[in-house]
Protein backbone atom coordinates (compact mmCIF):
# COMPACT_ATOMS: atom_id res chain seq x y z
CA UNK A 1 0.00 0.00 0.00
CA UNK A 2 1.47 3.36 -1.01
CA UNK A 3 1.87 6.00 1.65
CA UNK A 4 1.17 9.67 1.21
CA UNK A 5 2.01 12.85 3.11
CA UNK A 6 -1.77 13.20 3.59
CA UNK A 7 -3.96 11.55 6.19
CA UNK A 8 -6.64 9.26 4.75
CA UNK A 9 -9.82 7.88 6.22
CA UNK A 10 -9.25 4.29 5.10
CA UNK A 11 -12.43 2.78 6.53
CA UNK A 12 -15.58 3.86 8.38
CA UNK A 13 -17.79 1.54 10.42
CA UNK A 14 -21.19 2.64 11.74
CA UNK A 15 -23.66 1.25 14.26
CA UNK A 16 -27.02 2.13 15.76
CA UNK A 17 -28.95 0.37 18.55
CA UNK A 18 -31.67 -2.18 17.81
CA UNK A 19 -34.81 -0.15 18.51
CA UNK A 20 -36.37 2.10 15.84
CA UNK A 21 -38.21 4.57 18.06
CA UNK A 22 -39.27 7.39 15.74
CA UNK A 23 -42.94 6.52 15.17
CA UNK A 24 -43.48 5.35 18.74
CA UNK A 25 -41.92 8.53 20.11
CA UNK A 26 -44.41 10.71 18.24
CA UNK A 27 -47.38 9.38 20.21
CA UNK A 28 -45.65 10.00 23.56
CA UNK A 29 -44.55 13.48 22.52
CA UNK A 30 -48.17 14.37 21.73
CA UNK A 31 -49.22 13.13 25.18
CA UNK A 32 -46.71 15.46 26.85
CA UNK A 33 -47.80 18.53 24.87
CA UNK A 34 -50.55 20.23 26.82
CA UNK A 35 -53.03 21.35 24.16
CA UNK A 36 -54.49 20.30 20.84
CA UNK A 37 -53.11 23.26 18.87
CA UNK A 38 -49.54 22.55 20.01
CA UNK A 39 -49.98 18.87 19.20
CA UNK A 40 -51.19 19.76 15.68
CA UNK A 41 -48.15 21.98 15.11
CA UNK A 42 -45.93 19.16 16.34
CA UNK A 43 -47.59 16.67 13.96
CA UNK A 44 -47.08 19.06 11.05
CA UNK A 45 -43.39 19.46 11.90
CA UNK A 46 -43.01 15.68 12.22
CA UNK A 47 -44.47 15.14 8.76
CA UNK A 48 -42.08 17.71 7.28
CA UNK A 49 -39.01 16.63 9.25
CA UNK A 50 -37.45 14.43 6.57
CA UNK A 51 -36.95 11.75 9.25
CA UNK A 52 -38.50 8.27 9.05
CA UNK A 53 -36.29 6.34 11.50
CA UNK A 54 -34.33 7.04 14.68
CA UNK A 55 -32.74 4.47 16.93
CA UNK A 56 -32.38 4.12 20.70
CA UNK A 57 -30.97 1.60 23.13
CA UNK A 58 -34.41 1.76 24.83
CA UNK A 59 -37.54 0.40 23.12
CA UNK A 60 -40.55 2.72 23.08
CA UNK A 61 -43.56 1.73 25.17
CA UNK A 62 -47.02 1.54 23.65
CA UNK A 63 -49.10 4.72 23.72
CA UNK A 64 -50.88 5.07 27.07
CA UNK A 65 -48.20 3.15 29.01
CA UNK A 66 -46.97 4.63 32.32
CA UNK A 67 -43.54 5.32 30.80
CA UNK A 68 -42.25 6.57 27.47
CA UNK A 69 -39.96 3.56 27.08
CA UNK A 70 -40.62 -0.13 27.68
CA UNK A 71 -37.88 -0.36 30.35
CA UNK A 72 -39.59 2.24 32.56
CA UNK A 73 -36.59 4.60 32.52
CA UNK A 74 -38.72 7.59 31.46
CA UNK A 75 -41.64 7.10 33.82
CA UNK A 76 -44.24 9.87 33.58
CA UNK A 77 -43.91 12.18 36.57
CA UNK A 78 -40.55 10.68 37.55
CA UNK A 79 -37.94 11.23 34.85
CA UNK A 80 -34.39 10.12 35.76
CA UNK A 81 -31.67 12.30 37.27
CA UNK A 82 -28.47 13.17 35.44
CA UNK A 83 -26.60 10.62 37.57
CA UNK A 84 -29.02 7.86 36.53
CA UNK A 85 -28.60 8.84 32.89
CA UNK A 86 -24.80 8.73 33.18
CA UNK A 87 -25.03 5.21 34.65
CA UNK A 88 -26.71 4.22 31.38
CA UNK A 89 -24.28 6.18 29.19
CA UNK A 90 -21.19 4.24 30.21
CA UNK A 91 -22.26 0.71 29.13
CA UNK A 92 -24.42 1.86 26.19
CA UNK A 93 -21.70 4.03 24.65
CA UNK A 94 -19.13 1.25 25.05
CA UNK A 95 -21.41 -1.36 23.45
CA UNK A 96 -22.23 0.87 20.48
CA UNK A 97 -18.58 1.86 20.02
CA UNK A 98 -17.51 -1.78 19.99
CA UNK A 99 -20.13 -2.56 17.32
CA UNK A 100 -18.97 0.29 15.07
CA UNK A 101 -15.29 -0.64 15.51
CA UNK A 102 -16.08 -4.28 14.66
CA UNK A 103 -17.47 -3.06 11.30
CA UNK A 104 -13.95 -1.83 10.44
CA UNK A 105 -12.94 -5.52 10.28
CA UNK A 106 -9.44 -4.80 11.54
CA UNK A 107 -8.94 -8.26 13.02
CA UNK A 108 -5.47 -8.62 14.52
CA UNK A 109 -4.49 -5.25 13.04
CA UNK A 110 -6.39 -3.62 15.91
CA UNK A 111 -3.23 -4.16 17.99
CA UNK A 112 -1.33 -1.85 15.61
CA UNK A 113 -3.51 1.18 16.54
CA UNK A 114 -1.17 3.88 17.88
CA UNK A 115 -3.69 6.63 18.71
CA UNK A 116 -7.30 6.67 19.90
CA UNK A 117 -9.54 9.75 19.59
CA UNK A 118 -13.02 9.61 21.12
CA UNK A 119 -15.57 12.38 20.55
CA UNK A 120 -18.85 12.53 22.48
CA UNK A 121 -21.11 15.18 23.98
CA UNK A 122 -23.82 13.02 25.53
CA UNK A 123 -21.99 11.57 28.53
CA UNK A 124 -19.08 11.76 30.91
CA UNK A 125 -17.21 9.17 32.96
CA UNK A 126 -13.73 8.63 34.31
CA UNK A 127 -11.97 6.35 33.57
CA UNK A 128 -13.49 7.39 30.26
CA UNK A 129 -14.70 5.63 27.16
CA UNK A 130 -11.18 5.91 25.73
CA UNK A 131 -9.71 3.75 28.50
CA UNK A 132 -12.65 1.36 28.47
CA UNK A 133 -12.03 0.78 24.74
CA UNK A 134 -8.30 0.20 25.35
CA UNK A 135 -9.15 -2.52 27.85
CA UNK A 136 -12.01 -4.08 25.88
CA UNK A 137 -10.25 -4.09 22.48
CA UNK A 138 -6.86 -5.15 23.79
CA UNK A 139 -5.10 -2.04 22.52
CA UNK A 140 -1.52 -1.33 23.54
CA UNK A 141 -1.25 0.24 27.00
CA UNK A 142 1.02 2.82 25.30
CA UNK A 143 -1.73 3.94 22.89
CA UNK A 144 -2.04 7.74 22.88
CA UNK A 145 -5.55 8.82 23.82
CA UNK A 146 -7.50 12.01 23.24
CA UNK A 147 -11.05 12.87 24.33
CA UNK A 148 -13.03 15.54 22.48
CA UNK A 149 -15.96 16.41 24.69
CA UNK A 150 -19.01 18.63 24.56
CA UNK A 151 -18.37 20.18 21.14
CA UNK A 152 -21.84 19.11 20.02
CA UNK A 153 -22.80 18.14 16.50
CA UNK A 154 -19.64 19.58 14.94
CA UNK A 155 -17.16 17.43 16.93
CA UNK A 156 -16.43 14.84 14.22
CA UNK A 157 -14.47 17.37 12.18
CA UNK A 158 -12.17 18.47 15.04
CA UNK A 159 -11.66 14.74 15.73
CA UNK A 160 -10.62 14.15 12.12
CA UNK A 161 -8.46 17.29 12.25
CA UNK A 162 -6.62 15.90 15.27
CA UNK A 163 -6.08 12.60 13.42
CA UNK A 164 -4.87 14.55 10.35
CA UNK A 165 -2.27 16.40 12.43
CA UNK A 166 -1.09 13.18 14.09
CA UNK A 167 -0.60 11.37 10.78
CA UNK A 168 1.15 14.38 9.23
CA UNK A 169 3.56 14.41 12.20
CA UNK A 170 3.93 10.62 12.44
CA UNK A 171 3.39 8.98 9.02
CA UNK A 172 3.37 5.47 10.55
CA UNK A 173 0.54 6.36 12.97
CA UNK A 174 -2.69 4.37 12.86
CA UNK A 175 -5.42 6.48 14.42
CA UNK A 176 -8.77 5.07 15.54
CA UNK A 177 -11.41 7.84 15.66
CA UNK A 178 -14.70 7.09 17.45
CA UNK A 179 -17.75 9.38 17.52
CA UNK A 180 -20.40 7.98 19.83
CA UNK A 181 -23.58 9.69 20.97
CA UNK A 182 -26.40 8.34 23.14
CA UNK A 183 -28.72 11.26 22.45
CA UNK A 184 -31.90 9.55 23.64
CA UNK A 185 -30.55 9.61 27.22
CA UNK A 186 -31.48 13.28 27.44
CA UNK A 187 -35.21 13.29 26.77
CA UNK A 188 -37.04 15.79 28.99
CA UNK A 189 -40.62 15.98 30.21
CA UNK A 190 -41.76 19.22 28.60
CA UNK A 191 -44.86 20.86 27.16
CA UNK A 192 -42.73 23.41 25.27
CA UNK A 193 -43.14 22.94 21.52
CA UNK A 194 -39.68 24.20 20.51
CA UNK A 195 -37.98 21.89 22.99
CA UNK A 196 -40.07 18.91 21.92
CA UNK A 197 -39.24 19.61 18.27
CA UNK A 198 -35.54 19.30 19.12
CA UNK A 199 -36.22 15.84 20.60
CA UNK A 200 -37.93 14.93 17.33
CA UNK A 201 -34.52 15.13 15.62
CA UNK A 202 -32.16 13.04 17.72
CA UNK A 203 -31.22 9.37 17.80
CA UNK A 204 -28.33 7.24 19.05
CA UNK A 205 -25.43 6.30 16.80
CA UNK A 206 -21.72 5.62 16.58
CA UNK A 207 -19.12 5.84 13.83
CA UNK A 208 -15.56 4.53 13.95
CA UNK A 209 -12.88 5.41 11.43
CA UNK A 210 -9.31 4.31 10.76
CA UNK A 211 -7.07 7.21 9.70
CA UNK A 212 -3.56 6.52 8.36
CA UNK A 213 -1.14 7.74 5.69
CA UNK A 214 -2.10 4.82 3.41
CA UNK A 215 -3.45 6.32 0.18
CA UNK A 216 -6.81 4.60 0.33
CA UNK A 217 -10.33 5.93 0.97
CA UNK A 218 -10.86 9.63 1.69
CA UNK A 219 -7.83 11.96 1.57
CA UNK A 220 -8.09 14.77 4.10
CA UNK A 221 -6.89 17.98 2.45
CA UNK A 222 -7.32 20.84 4.91
CA UNK A 223 -9.60 22.22 7.63
CA UNK A 224 -11.17 25.53 8.48
CA UNK A 225 -13.40 26.77 11.31
CA UNK A 226 -15.72 29.76 11.13
CA UNK A 227 -17.39 31.20 14.21
CA UNK A 228 -20.59 32.99 13.19
CA UNK A 229 -20.64 36.23 15.22
CA UNK A 230 -23.35 37.00 17.79
CA UNK A 231 -24.87 33.52 17.68
CA UNK A 232 -23.53 32.09 20.96
CA UNK A 233 -27.03 31.77 22.46
CA UNK A 234 -28.66 30.00 19.48
CA UNK A 235 -27.41 26.46 20.19
CA UNK A 236 -26.77 25.58 23.83
CA UNK A 237 -26.17 22.29 25.61
CA UNK A 238 -26.11 22.58 29.39
CA UNK A 239 -25.98 20.05 32.21
CA UNK A 240 -29.19 20.08 34.21
CA UNK A 241 -30.37 18.03 37.16
CA UNK A 242 -32.45 15.82 34.84
CA UNK A 243 -30.07 15.22 31.97
CA UNK A 244 -28.40 17.60 29.55
CA UNK A 245 -30.68 20.38 28.32
CA UNK A 246 -30.74 21.25 24.62
CA UNK A 247 -31.76 24.63 23.29
CA UNK A 248 -31.97 24.94 19.51
CA UNK A 249 -33.23 28.33 18.39
CA UNK A 250 -35.53 28.65 15.41
CA UNK A 251 -33.11 31.34 14.18
CA UNK A 252 -30.34 28.79 13.46
CA UNK A 253 -31.25 27.97 9.82
CA UNK A 254 -31.58 31.65 8.88
CA UNK A 255 -28.21 32.53 10.39
CA UNK A 256 -26.58 29.60 8.57
CA UNK A 257 -28.07 30.73 5.25
CA UNK A 258 -26.92 34.30 5.86
CA UNK A 259 -23.36 33.26 6.84
CA UNK A 260 -22.99 30.88 3.90
CA UNK A 261 -24.25 33.49 1.43
CA UNK A 262 -21.46 35.76 2.68
CA UNK A 263 -18.92 32.93 2.34
CA UNK A 264 -20.10 32.08 -1.19
CA UNK A 265 -19.69 35.73 -2.18
CA UNK A 266 -16.04 35.92 -1.10
CA UNK A 267 -13.38 35.94 -3.79
CA UNK A 268 -10.38 35.80 -1.43
CA UNK A 269 -8.87 32.57 -0.10
CA UNK A 270 -9.76 33.30 3.53
CA UNK A 271 -13.25 31.77 3.52
CA UNK A 272 -14.32 28.15 3.74
CA UNK A 273 -14.49 27.91 -0.06
CA UNK A 274 -10.95 29.40 -0.38
CA UNK A 275 -12.19 31.71 -3.13
CA UNK A 276 -12.84 28.76 -5.44
CA UNK A 277 -16.63 28.81 -5.44
CA UNK A 278 -18.99 25.88 -5.05
CA UNK A 279 -18.32 24.59 -8.58
CA UNK A 280 -14.94 23.22 -7.39
CA UNK A 281 -16.73 20.78 -5.03
CA UNK A 282 -18.21 17.50 -6.33
CA UNK A 283 -19.35 16.05 -2.99
CA UNK A 284 -21.10 17.82 -0.11
CA UNK A 285 -20.93 15.95 3.21
CA UNK A 286 -23.11 18.20 5.37
CA UNK A 287 -24.10 17.28 8.92
CA UNK A 288 -27.73 16.16 8.78
CA UNK A 289 -28.81 18.29 11.73
CA UNK A 290 -32.37 18.54 10.49
CA UNK A 291 -34.23 19.26 7.29
CA UNK A 292 -34.19 23.02 7.94
CA UNK A 293 -30.39 22.93 8.43
CA UNK A 294 -29.86 21.12 5.12
CA UNK A 295 -32.26 23.49 3.37
CA UNK A 296 -30.31 26.42 4.84
CA UNK A 297 -27.02 25.11 3.44
CA UNK A 298 -28.58 24.41 0.05
CA UNK A 299 -30.05 27.91 -0.18
CA UNK A 300 -27.05 29.71 1.33
CA UNK A 301 -24.59 28.16 -1.14
CA UNK A 302 -27.11 28.01 -4.03
CA UNK A 303 -26.50 24.28 -4.46
CA UNK A 304 -28.45 22.05 -6.86
CA UNK A 305 -31.15 19.99 -5.16
CA UNK A 306 -29.22 16.71 -5.57
CA UNK A 307 -26.08 18.07 -3.86
CA UNK A 308 -27.15 17.03 -0.35
CA UNK A 309 -28.73 13.68 -1.28
CA UNK A 310 -26.39 11.68 0.98
CA UNK A 311 -27.06 13.96 3.96
CA UNK A 312 -30.82 13.83 3.39
CA UNK A 313 -30.72 10.03 3.14
CA UNK A 314 -28.87 9.77 6.46
CA UNK A 315 -31.36 12.17 8.09
CA UNK A 316 -34.25 10.04 6.80
CA UNK A 317 -32.72 6.74 7.93
CA UNK A 318 -31.21 7.71 11.30
CA UNK A 319 -32.13 11.27 12.32
CA UNK A 320 -29.53 13.54 13.90
CA UNK A 321 -26.96 11.49 15.87
CA UNK A 322 -24.99 14.59 16.88
CA UNK A 323 -21.25 14.20 16.16
CA UNK A 324 -21.58 10.73 14.58
CA UNK A 325 -23.92 11.93 11.81
CA UNK A 326 -21.46 13.40 9.34
CA UNK A 327 -19.35 10.24 9.54
CA UNK A 328 -22.42 8.26 8.40
CA UNK A 329 -22.60 10.62 5.40
CA UNK A 330 -18.89 10.10 4.64
CA UNK A 331 -19.34 6.34 4.95
CA UNK A 332 -21.98 6.45 2.20
CA UNK A 333 -19.59 8.44 0.04
CA UNK A 334 -16.84 5.88 0.61
CA UNK A 335 -19.17 3.28 -0.90
CA UNK A 336 -20.39 5.33 -3.88
CA UNK A 337 -18.05 8.21 -4.81
CA UNK A 338 -15.60 8.08 -7.72
CA UNK A 339 -11.83 8.43 -7.50
CA UNK A 340 -10.48 12.01 -7.51
CA UNK A 341 -13.86 13.61 -6.75
CA UNK A 342 -13.37 16.60 -4.44
CA UNK A 343 -15.51 17.12 -1.39
CA UNK A 344 -16.42 19.49 1.43
CA UNK A 345 -17.48 18.29 4.88
CA UNK A 346 -19.39 20.78 7.01
CA UNK A 347 -20.96 20.55 10.46
CA UNK A 348 -22.46 23.13 12.81
CA UNK A 349 -22.28 23.24 16.59
CA UNK A 350 -22.60 25.47 19.65
CA UNK A 351 -20.76 28.72 19.20
CA UNK A 352 -22.33 28.94 16.62
CA UNK A 353 -19.47 27.40 14.68
CA UNK A 354 -19.13 25.87 11.24
CA UNK A 355 -16.38 23.24 11.18
CA UNK A 356 -15.27 22.36 7.66
CA UNK A 357 -12.85 20.01 5.94
CA UNK A 358 -11.92 19.64 2.29
CA UNK A 359 -11.28 16.12 1.06
CA UNK A 360 -10.83 14.08 -2.09
CA UNK A 361 -11.55 10.47 -2.96
CA UNK A 362 -8.43 8.33 -3.21
CA UNK A 363 -8.17 4.81 -4.68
Amino acid sequence: MTHSHKAHINRIGVAVPAHDVHDGFLAHARALLDNERTARLFDRAARRSGIAHRFSHMPVAEAGAPAVDATGFYRYGDFPTTAQRMEQYVPQALTLAEQAIAKLELGKDIAAVTHLIVASCTGFSAPGLDLQLVWRLGLSPQVERQLIGFMGCSAAIPALRAAHHIVRAQPDARVLVVNVEICTLHFQATADLETMLSFLLFGDGCAAALVTAEAQGIALEDFRSVIIPQTDDLITWTIGDQGFEMFLSGQVPGRITQALRQEAGRSDDGGILRGEGTQSIDLWAVHAGGRSILDAVEVGLALPSAALEHSRAILNDFGNMSSATIMFVLQRMLQTARQKERGMAMAFGPGMVAETARFSMAA
